[in-house]
């Protein structure tokens, strides 16, 4: 293959065939169903599917097919099939992988942007699903496409594009059933929703997050009293969650107190995590917009990475029976709800840390209060199986063909449970989990965008490794 073609034919295709589109697709209000419970009265996301299968249709690539797959009560799914090229038609299938579905909007985009709005600003595509991941289609596509106009072969390709990803992908697994004969012996699994630590070399995911997320109530009163008559003979159910939490983290530290929500880490992910502290020395946390005084919680770049992908963390994401300071009256309240998001390590049981987590906060509750464990959500985390030789020796090349800097790894601190739920499937393929995103892409916050040069990059990259697959 004449990768100097693969390369210039990426780059045209993404200057004049893919940005338009995907500015079109950034306007469509695409919320994953957990945001928009009216998805399929509202038809966002059916508007987004069509949007990229009329783009895929009018490219023409010989034999390829278009298709919506869509079961009863599930959101929609983009199957979008092409051929082997001559020769390579036993090399098994190659799933590549994307969502459609979006955050929602949030407040706070900065002048002249907003997430329905799409704009193009120094080299930078602005607006909601840009980077995370509406571009993997495209890219998905585009890779292809080079690698037919550089003469190169590929396998047959399977592009999956779902819509309920930001919601914990509910819909995947049944349609990874309902496509499993259709797939065939899948032997490369690419992933396009992730990224890494800079914009200047191609990034391998090699571990991914697991999660517990749940809702947790302390109820002391049937309603609310006057905090002059009630307090000091009724407990604060504010006080009771603290004691809680204290069980299930070190306030101090952060250090997360549940034993089942630890695992050894490998020693092969502590040198890939100190070699990519090296890489990118100093500007793993300078990255995030910390107030005026705050620090990271380590200085050392390694114990960062490492908390941020194979340690336990929590987070309080939300909320509820406080009100508004300004609406705040002299009121004991009767019940204080927190909603917590664990983020697990790699290789933890969700369904065991779920269940130990239960424990640790229904039992023996201060003063007997009421505790509510509602909303619960479990997925596990992924580990990468080893790059195939054939598979290390093309990411090796593109780190000269492509960029100017050897490859690196990261570990993901989010989730994406379709890496699990297609590793359990497809035991014996090999994965490529890459993308566009920075840690400053600012995905599912304001002002989120794709870095248009990576996104060529990453591109022409999963071609080379097409490629290499068809070749091995």
């Amino acid at each position: 293959m004449e990768h100097n073609a693969l390369n210039s034919t990426v780059t045209r295709l993404w200057d004049t065939e893919i940005l338009p589109s995907l500015s079109d697709l950034v306007a469509i209000p695409a919320l994953s169903p957990v945001f928009d419970p009216a998805w399929a009265q509202n038809g966002h996301l059916d508007d987004a599917a069509a949007h990229v299968s009329k783009w895929v249709t009018d490219r023409n690539l010989p034999g390829t097919t278009v298709e919506t797959v869509r079961l009863d009560g599930r959101t929609p799914l983009v199957l979008i099939d092409v051929p082997a090229t001559p020769g390579a038609e036993d090399a098994g299938t190659v799933v590549l992988y994307g969502h459609l579905d979006k955050q929602p909007p949030v407040g706070g985009w900065a002048d002249g942007l907003g997430p329905w709005t799409p704009v193009i600003r120094d080299g930078r595509l602005y607006g909601r699903g840009a980077a995370d991941d509406g571009y993997s289609g495209y890219a998905a596509i585009a890779a292809i496409e080079g690698v037919r106009a550089a003469g190169g072969s590929h396998a047959r390709c399977v592009i999956l594009l779902e819509t309920s990803e930001e919601s914990g992908s509910p819909d995947l697994a049944p349609y990874l059933m309902h496509l499993k004969d259709r797939l065939g012996e899948v032997t490369l699994v690419v992933c396009l929703d992730s990224g890494g630590s800079d914009y200047s070399r191609l990034w391998i995911t090699t571990s991914l997050r697991g999660m517990v997320s749940t809702d947790v109530t302390v109820r002391v009163l049937d309603s609310g009293a006057h905090s002059g008559m009630a307090s000091g003979i009724v407990p604060s159910s504010f006080r009771i969650m603290r004691t809680l939490l204290d069980r299930i983290e070190n306030s101090t530290t952060g250090e997360v107190l549940v034993p089942e929500m630890h695992v050894e880490i490998p020693s092969h992910r502590v040198e890939e995590a100190r070699v990519s502290a090296a890489a990118s020395a100093g500007k793993i946390a300078s990255i995030w917009p910390f107030a005026a005084g705050t620090r990271p919680v380590s200085d050392d770049d390694l114990d960062l990475l490492l908390n941020n992908s194979w340690r336990p963390t929590l987070s309080v994401i939300g909320a509820s029976g406080l009100p508004q300071p300004l609406d705040a009256g002299n009121v004991l309240r009767p019940f204080t709800t927190l909603s917590l998001s664990f983020r697990l390590p790699p290789t933890a049981d969700s369904a065991a840390c779920l269940e130990s987590l239960r424990k640790a906060l229904t039992t023996d509750v201060p003063y007997g209060a009421q505790v509510e464990i509602t909303r619960s959500d479990t997925a596990d985390g992924w580990d990468a199986p080893a790059l195939a030789p054939w598979l290390k020796t093309a990411v090796d090349k593109v780190s000269t063909t492509v960029f100017d800097a050897p490859w690196g790894t990261v570990g993901l601190g989010g989730s994406i449970p379709f890496m699990g739920l297609l590793a359990e499937t497809y035991p014996e393929a090999q994965f490529l989990v890459t993308g566009a995103c920075g840690a400053d892409s600012n995905i599912h916050v304001p002002n989120e965008w794709l870095h248009l040069g990576q996104a060529a990059r990453v591109t022409a990259s999963v071609g080379h490794v097409l490629h290499a697959h068809a070749t091995r």
